[in-house]
């Protein structure tokens, strides 16, 4: 695959966009769970990934990652592994499920594709927590459940609706059903 011209300032943007999500608090939705809050800030990382390909969604995850790493305000993050080495998998693991599902609804695709970025960062930060020691398992299965549950949702609902609208205005000239189900 190529690192075209487009792909690298598509990864800077989205990337920029998940740093400001995070510094700015922007990047927290607040839920009525013990959680208190959703984040957000993968979103570009699935987009990216969704929309440019996996090489992109991996530039996006490193920034995303980078980023954790060098504002982390507990020991979880301050250990590279766990802020950065999931953050690359988002965008892979969501452009490979919206692979297999575009061609039959590219609304589901994006659903699909929101659910499994974020499902790839909570099960591998908080797998990662368990195995380096810094969770119990049974913290992590709680956390992952009441925390990351309303996350993928969240993340499904704005992955669908952002995928669309870009995809929508990339193919501004065919028609809408063409753009939406190819």
């Amino acid at each position: 695959m190529r690192l075209t011209t487009r792909k690298i300032v598509v990864a800077g943007m989205l990337g920029a966009v998940s740093i400001i999500l995070g510094l700015s608090g922007l990047g927290l939705i607040p839920v009525p769970t013990p959680a208190g809050a959703v984040t957000i800030m993968h979103i570009p990382v699935i987009l990216g990934g969704v929309l440019e390909g996996p090489v992109v969604g991996l530039l996006i995850g490193l920034i995303f990652g980078m980023s954790s790493f060098f504002r982390a305000t507990s020991v979880l993050f301050a250990d590279p592994i766990i802020a950065i080495l999931p953050r690359l998998l988002i965008g892979v693991t969501a452009y490979f499920a919206y692979l297999g599902f575009r061609e039959k609804n590219t609304s589901v695709g994006l659903i699909i594709a929101g659910l499994v970025g974020t499902v790839t960062n909570t099960v591998l930060v908080l797998g990662l927590a368990v195995f380096r020691g810094y969770l119990p398992y049974e913290a992590a299965v709680s956390v992952a459940l009441v925390h990351g549950v309303p996350e993928a949702v969240v993340a499904a609902i704005l992955v669908s609706l952002v995928g669309k609208a870009v995809m929508m205005y990339q193919n501004k000239n065919q028609p809408v059903e063409k753009n939406l189900n190819k």
